[in-house]
């Protein structure tokens, strides 16, 4: 491969990174995306897993971050429909924190930026008789609702870069941008596999979508950038469920901080995050005491119920790369992208400063839109805001309908295994399924309802390599594994 031309060389297989790829794939670019660990290995799949518009970011007065996200959530909900569902949210009213007339005029905002095209509108509640107050502690007796999404943050990272793949990209993982060097018309990309193998690649132009380590590949192109990020670390921690039903919960705190409380893998509930300043290797990034204390706190302050550390059954945290705006709080600092171009000095460089997943198919509809103008080029039209991501092709009905006739075709399949397996694979359940009749055709039973049959897949479809990208990534079977099915499965793929 040494000496090959890409139009395209993008650096970080994240959800920017693998967006642009998959954006100027389907525009006709020729585009190698290179990443050193597995796709979704960072920040990408530590965010509290929500599509939403950012209530919060009101009070920010981020109207057009917010109207933008909204928009997307609208996109994300018709392209990918088995990994993005619609969420209620209830919110507490807690007297001493903002009035009612101010959450009520918010929520108001909120619809009328959204424009409500497929959601419902926020309603009151009153938290004595409504089913969404039963978890509650029973000082609170008044309540919001309003609704957003939930995704599987690591697959809508995944389905990015297969869709990409689909499109010509070359999806390199385990393979790491070393070095560079800047000509007047191209870049030559030293690219080294995990094997310690190197090869020399070019590119026309090169993009920075690095994330957490986006100064780093800077230094490695020999740039100095206009803008810089900070680095925040948001931890999470699942505990067994906190309450039934689908609802999640928006907790406000004392130190004007929110948390949300989210059902999550059926028998857990998901609980984050915080905003910690971060300067240490994003890849060593874990919850600490502190924040896993303040977490359950959070909760206690409000439910019933209140978790305690040693309920903790498994923790993740991310480093998100804000843009630096300059605030003095980590909550208020911007999670709005910039796009940082250089092409004065030889073949063009562009760089993802921040960002955040809901609005990541904009940022990369922008950013292929620069890179053309920038190499003085035609390419195609924007066309991601309709064509489904791999397994999105549900058809007349939606998730439910799709499920219910995935129910009649495998009645055999134990009906939590097929609703885990419609939200992963969607519409190529079948293929996955590869004329299966009985649980015995899938092969051995692996643990936690992964069989031989879908691990194949997931090596063979997905880039999964070791047992961290099947348990934590591709699936988050690793909570409903025991710890010996855990370690076979580590001893089988490392």
């Amino acid at each position: 491969m040494d000496g090959k031309t890409f139009d395209i060389i993008v650096v970080g297989g994240g959800i920017n990174g693998c967006g642009i790829a998959r954006d100027a794939a389907g525009r006709g670019m020729s585009v190698c995306l290179l990443e050193r660990a597995d796709l979704a290995s960072a920040t990408s799949s530590s965010s509290t897993k929500l599509i939403h518009g950012g209530l919060r970011y009101l009070e920010q007065y981020e109207f057009r971050l917010v109207r933008e996200a909204l928009a997307e959530r609208e996109v994300m909900l018709r392209i990918a429909p088995h990994i993005v569902w619609p969420m209620r949210f209830v919110l507490p009213h807690r007297p001493e924190m903002r009035p009612r007339w101010m959450i009520r005029a918010g929520l108001f905002l909120y619809d009328q930026l959204a424009r409500r095209v497929s959601l419902p509108a926020h309603e009151a509640i009153d938290c004595r008789t409504h089913p969404y107050g039963a978890p509650l502690d029973p000082q609170i007796t008044k309540a919001f609702a309003y609704s957003d999404c939930w995704v599987e943050d690591a697959r809508l990272v995944l389905l990015n870069a297969r869709d990409a793949a689909a499109r010509g990209a070359e999806v390199r993982t385990r393979t790491a941008m070393v070095a560079t060097r800047r000509h007047a018309e191209h870049w030559n990309v030293t690219a080294e596999s995990a094997d310690g193998s190197r090869e020399v690649l070019r590119a026309r132009t090169l993009v920075n979508a690095a994330g957490p380590w986006v100064m780093d590949a800077f230094g490695l192109a020999g740039q100095t950038p206009r803008g810089h990020v900070r680095l925040i670390k948001g931890s999470h921690i699942i505990v067994p469920a906190l309450h039934d039903g689908a609802q999640a919960y928006l907790l406000q705190n004392g130190d004007r901080r929110v948390v949300f409380v989210i059902p999550y893998e059926g028998a857990f509930s998901l609980i984050g995050t915080t905003d910690v300043p971060y300067d240490g290797d994003a890849r060593q990034a874990h919850a600490s005491a502190e924040e896993i204390d303040y977490l359950c706190a959070a909760v206690g302050e409000q439910f019933k119920r209140a978790p305690r550390p040693d309920d903790v059954v498994w923790t993740y945290s991310g480093v998100r790369p804000l843009y630096d705006d300059g605030s003095s709080d980590a909550s208020s600092v911007t999670r709005d992208y910039v796009l940082e171009l250089d092409a004065a000095a030889g073949a063009p460089l562009l760089s993802v400063l921040g960002g955040k997943i809901t609005t990541y198919r904009r940022l990369a509809e922008e950013a292929v839109g620069r890179i053309a103008k920038a190499a003085g080029r035609e390419v195609g039209a924007s066309w991601t805001a309709t064509a489904v991501l791999p397994g999105g092709d549900l058809g007349p009905g939606g998730l439910d309908r799709f499920e219910a006739e995935a129910a009649r075709r495998h009645p055999w399949l134990p009906a939590t295994t097929l609703r885990r397996m419609v939200r992963a694979y969607g519409s190529e359940l079948d293929l996955m399924l590869d004329g299966a009749t009985s649980l015995a055709a899938l092969g051995a039973p692996l643990g936690g309802g992964l069989s031989e049959r879908e691990l194949a897949w997931m090596q063979r479809h997905e880039w999964a390599r070791t047992a961290e990208d099947v348990l934590w990534r591709r699936s988050k079977l690793g909570l409903h594994m025991t710890a010996e099915e855990r370690a076979a499965l580590t001893a089988r793929l490392g």
